[in-house]
């Protein structure tokens, strides 16, 4: 994935999101902005037939794995032409055809089962490997370690990836963890861990790339930290803690607006390239909207279907 690619999949998912916040019906959601980077960066690596899992802050990393954002977008809405008939919402939305296995609302939740999928492609011998997301507020969860512990036992097929937004809903990331960098729980099962800057896309993608190459060679799993930081209010029903001026602060440090700068200072993406990129994005998402609310409710018979 070229950066110019990049770049436009982060500005999607910030209007994505945006467009979505700003309607009345939006619904109960945990936005992404400040975080596109990571969900960008860890999808630039895969290949179709890896699987990806994530925890309820699931929207970036569907739309950056490739899903249409109109039936997204549907699903988030709670329209039956969304990704999940409008069953499954922000916390249960995936597409596993299209190697995006599922979000999943229980913090740490999502953590067990990747190691499943990829002990299933080990056994079977599928292609491809697969990569988990959660979050510093998952990272205190005893479910963590002992997935890591199997994973490093059995050699399976899996990249961890800690998106450390560094809030727990509202708690800190030093209130709540005494390690030093997350990352340093793998350490004690023998994987190679790193923790780096989640802000700059491509320093992630870089880094998940050569993570996941060493994977597919058989070298077993690895973790990964990515500091990241959230601009917005944990979810669309939260009150921001923090103040004004901090908020004002984090924001300087956007990761689109980095890439976007350095594209145009080097010369990799013009003024007119980037107007009409960012016009082509806008209607997108307009069409989307249109797609959304076009799109009929799912019928009353239907509310026992697909529950196993």
């Amino acid at each position: 994935m070229t950066r110019q690619e990049m770049l436009y999949n982060m500005k999607l998912i910030r209007a994505f999101e945006d467009a979505l916040a700003a309607r009345r019906d939006h619904g109960f959601q945990l936005l992404s902005s400040g975080e596109e980077a990571v969900a960008v960066g860890v999808c630039a690596a895969l290949e179709p037939q890896d699987q990806l899992l994530t925890g309820g802050r699931s929207i970036g990393f569907a739309l950056a794995r490739g899903l249409d954002p109109a039936r997204v977008m549907g699903e988030l809405l709670g329209k039956a032409t969304g990704t999940n008939k409008g069953k499954g919402g922000r916390g249960h939305l995936s597409a596993p055809a299209q190697g995006f296995f599922g979000a999943h609302a229980v913090v740490a939740g999502n953590i067990s089962i990747a190691a499943g999928v990829a002990l299933a492609r080990q056994m079977t011998g599928e292609p491809g490997i697969v990569v988990v997301v959660f979050g510093d507020g998952a990272s205190g969860a005893g479910i963590l370690h002992e997935t890591l512990n199997i994973a490093a036992l059995w050699r399976l097929p899996i990249l961890f990836v800690c998106n450390n937004n560094q809030l727990s809903v509202s708690t800190s990331r030093q209130a709540a963890l005494a390690l030093k960098a997350i990352s340093d729980v793998a350490l004690a099962y023998g994987m190679k861990a790193k923790t780096l800057d989640g802000m700059d896309v491509d320093i992630v993608a870089e880094a998940v790339a050569q993570a996941i190459g060493a994977i597919r060679s058989g070298s077993g799993p690895a973790f990964l930290e990515f500091t990241s930081c959230r601009f917005a209010a944990h979810s669309t029903t939260a009150r921001e803690t923090r103040s004004r001026e901090e908020l004002q602060v984090l924001r300087t440090h956007c990761p689109i607006a980095a890439l976007t700068e350095a594209l145009l200072q080097t010369g990799q993406l013009g003024a007119e390239a980037l107007t009409r990129m960012e016009a082509e994005i806008s209607d997108k998402i307009a069409g989307t909207l249109r797609f959304a609310d076009a799109s009929p409710y799912p019928v009353e018979t239907e509310a026992l279907c697909d529950v196993f």
